[in-house]
């Protein structure tokens, strides 16, 4: 077994707190990753904190893990000691249903093994980012080129590929009128990604002081959304909306936003249920939808696509000693935009 340190939830209330435990050995197909950086996503304080359910203690977080090879296994091809790679929300599947062999392992019919607070197919619980190491097998694991700064894309693990993929899916492009729905952690990366796919992106926020900011990222527009003035003059014209709120907010609002046979996506995931009137699906035969994160090889394209066209996300690295005080404000809403530790702080246990 190898020896592992990180920090860990104990319970739903407490700070988190150092804690010593194994991970398996490396086998044939396996690396062995020494943890550098480890991005801080939202759903690590919602797991952490039990309030989607079915939380397992203790918990060690983390799902937007970048590193550097310590060991590979016999039968990597990948990956050789030394190179960086990369994990993300998920680290294994079955393999053999008809969508992981479409490729689309976050939609595994037997139900894909999240990288923390989840058991593996021998019923261990998995553990994720906030420590030292991680074992994982070669096909859930990714090249990041060097010419991307490893701590700033770290969150590309999560946030960029949770707003990537169905970016891709309604195939987003020029000629398109792309709204995005709040510019946090997912929104700003979603801003970044479809000015990229050529689209003319419409910010949609409550914070009129994050109107230039959403300029910067890529808006071609702002739309302050307490301002009716300012929604009317979008009503009806969007091919396609990204909401990635996870605070409660009004979706008929922004559903009205959308042209005929358009696409509203949530990938925001707010902690009580949406509500939603039928009349603003029905109207202008909108679709309503969702998004994970994409599979494995939409998830090397989009690193791919980030090192040619420079793309990362804006981050700030922040230290173990100050965990909790990054939580509570990333439940303020007060980062820009995605926090990320630096593993040199991790305390040795």
């Amino acid at each position: 077994m190898i020896s592992s340190h990180g920090y860990a939830a104990t319970d739903t209330t407490s700070p988190l707190s150092p804690y010593s435990f194994s991970r398996r050995d490396p086998g044939p197909k396996d690396i062995l990753i020494e943890i550098e950086f480890s991005g801080i996503c939202h759903s690590d304080i919602h797991q952490a904190r039990n309030e989607w359910g079915g939380s397992m203690y203790p918990m060690v977080p983390g799902h937007e893990i970048v590193g550097r090879v310590a060991k590979a296994g016999s039968s990597v091809k990948k990956f050789k000691e030394g190179d960086r790679a990369a994990v993300g929300v998920f680290i294994d599947s079955c393999g053999k249903c008809a969508n992981c062999l479409a490729q689309e392992q976050p939609y595994c019919e037997s139900g894909a093994i999240g990288t923390y607070n989840a058991k593996d197919y021998d019923g261990n619980i998995t553990y994720g980012g906030y420590a030292n190491n991680i074992v994982v097998r070669e096909d859930f694991a990714f090249t990041l080129s060097p010419k991307l700064d490893p701590a700033a894309a770290a969150p590309l693990l999560c946030a960029g590929i949770t707003t990537y993929s169905p970016l891709r899916h309604w195939k987003v492009g020029p000629g398109m009128k792309v709204g995005i729905v709040g510019l946090g952690g997912l929104g700003h990366m979603g801003l970044k990604f479809a000015h990229m796919m050529g689209a003319h992106v419409v910010l949609f926020t409550t914070s009129p002081g994050k109107v230039a900011d959403g300029k910067r990222l890529g808006a071609d527009e702002v739309v302050v959304t307490k301002n009716p003035d300012e929604l009317a003059r979008h009503k009806g014209s969007l091919d396609f909306i990204l909401d990635a709120v996870s605070a409660p907010h009004d979706l008929d609002q922004m559903l009205a936003m959308v042209k005929l046979n358009g696409t509203y996506c949530m990938v925001g995931l707010p902690e009580k249920p949406v509500s939603i009137h039928p009349f603003s699906i029905v109207a202008n035969r909108r679709s309503f939808a969702g998004s994970m994160v994409g599979g494995n090889p939409q998830i090397q394209e989009m690193l791919d696509v980030c090192a040619e066209h420079n793309i990362v996300a804006d981050i700030e690295l922040t230290s173990f000693d100050k965990l909790g005080e990054a939580w509570e404000r990333v439940v303020k809403g007060d980062v820009k935009y995605r926090f990320v530790l630096d593993l040199k702080t991790l305390p040795r246990s």
